[in-house]
């Protein structure tokens, strides 16, 4: 997962409050909860809002654990970011 510096991202309550949902959904998505859901809703995301964050999320990973179960690495990402030694 991508790291960086959130409270210095200038994200509203809300898009942090999506951030870390999805960010449970990727580590442990079996300890999500209705409260975690009802949150959202408090912050002003919609049902569907909710779920496409939630597919975006699962198919990411989806992705990801293919491509490392196949050995593909992402052409030209490491590269283009100025990661490579």
């Amino acid at each position: 997962m991508a790291k960086g510096n959130l409270e210095e991202a200038g994200l509203t309550p809300a898009e942090r409050a999506l951030l870390d949902y999805v960010t449970k959904v990727t580590e442990a998505a079996y300890r999500t909860t209705s409260e975690d859901v009802q949150g959202l809703r408090n912050h002003g995301w919609t049902e569907r809002q909710i779920a496409e964050a939630v597919y975006i999320t699962a198919m990411f990973a989806f992705f990801n654990r293919v491509a490392d179960a196949f050995g593909i690495a992402p052409q030209g990402y490491l590269e283009m970011n100025g990661l490579t030694k």
